[in-house]
């Protein structure tokens, strides 16, 4: 007989679980070691980010120019912490900081043309390593999950808003 395939397998493992809350908390458990331990790198290795600068990075790609304090609000983080990020970034030369123009008490935060192509690289490399990893999945497969994380995240981003329930 052969041994099961990953989906085969997979499904076995998860049916011995109660309820299927058990069994998405263990899989966001080994979801959030795996993604610990990844440091960040373009394809060619050059360049190794930590995560949190790559967070860092990527808000300012996607959303353009930000106020510490709104990098701070983004990731729920104190700011104190996300000051230490900023200098990482800034030290890096991927991101400058400048007086912002409405309120000169306020620093914004920037990309610079380097922190820009080093997010594309990045970026492309791990949607390349996306692309090795889920192979074997259809397209329907993909849509499905990329459709249920992100119903997933924006549960979240609502409950951390209202607070947990009672």
């Amino acid at each position: 007989m052969l041994p099961p395939t990953p989906a085969e397998g997979h499904e076995e493992r998860l049916s011995g679980l109660s309820n299927p809350n058990d069994s998405i908390e263990q899989q966001l458990f080994k979801l959030l070691r795996r993604t610990n331990a990844i440091h960040v790198t373009t394809s060619t290795g050059e360049i190794e980010l930590e995560r949190s600068s790559y967070g860092i990075l990527c808000l300012l790609a996607d959303e353009g120019p930000q106020r510490l304090g709104s990098i701070a609000t983004a990731f729920r983080l104190d700011p104190s912490t996300v000051t230490r990020q900023v200098q990482t970034v800034v030290h890096l030369g991927m991101a400058e900081k400048a007086t912002d123009p409405a309120d000169r008490r306020a620093t914004v935060l920037s990309l610079t043309p380097f922190g820009a192509e080093t997010v594309k690289l990045a970026r492309d490399h791990r949607r390349h390593m996306l692309d090795e990893i889920l192979k074997d999945w259809t397209i329907a497969e993909r849509e499905g999950f990329a459709t249920a994380l992100s119903r997933f995240n924006t549960t979240i981003d609502g409950w951390e808003i209202s607070g947990p329930p009672e």
